[in-house]
């Protein structure tokens, strides 16, 4: 006799990601993300000790995915320091499109009320820039001008889905566009 099949802990936590991101991580509960994987609640407990452990899990995935993994595919490709910046200015935006954007949100709104978790956010974003940092420093003539892109390009990454306002007839990703342009001007 075979066997049963569990369902592999990246199932729960990529589950657990996707309800993050649509509705925080209140949103993460384990009855409701076993009946999204059309399985019981019991094999939960093979992977996790318990509901906060799966949150733990789900921000080291998020991470890994947004800092290392994005790192990795932009080195990948070689070329210069503009290159990369490129490479990474579309990889951004490609997050929407992912679906990382509403966890990126999720992840901003739990660390407002979660010190733990504001303290992984800074690090996060601390790396984010020091990455930058280390492209712009390529292509900028001072140490300021290079402090002031890195803050232009976080905050373009984390803020374009914040705002509500119209471009007068051009679309969102036309005007992101041009202001990425204009950073590695």
């Amino acid at each position: 006799m075979a066997a049963p099949t569990r369902t592999p802990r990246s199932s729960w936590i990529e589950e657990g990601l996707r309800a993050m991101g649509i509705g925080g991580p209140d949103a993460v509960r384990i009855e409701a993300l076993a009946q999204a994987l059309g399985v019981s609640k019991g094999g939960f407990y093979w992977h996790f000790e318990d509901r906060r452990a799966l949150l733990e899990e789900m921000l080291d995935a998020w991470e890994h995915v947004v800092i290392d993994e994005a790192i990795e595919r932009i080195e990948v490709g070689g070329g210069d320091a503009r290159a990369k910046l490129e490479r990474l200015f579309a990889l951004a935006s490609s997050y929407e499109a992912r679906g990382l954007g509403g966890i990126d949100l999720a992840v901003r709104e739990w660390a407002r009320r979660d010190s733990a978790v504001a303290k992984r956010l800074r690090r996060v974003a601390n790396r984010r820039m020091e990455y930058m940092r280390s492209l712009f420093a390529s292509i900028c003539a001072s140490e300021e001008d290079v402090e002031a892109r890195c803050l232009l390009a976080l905050s373009l990454f984390v803020g374009t889905r914040l705002i509500a306002a119209g471009h007068r007839g051009r679309s969102r990703a036309e005007v992101l566009a041009r202001a990425l342009r204009e950073l590695l001007a």
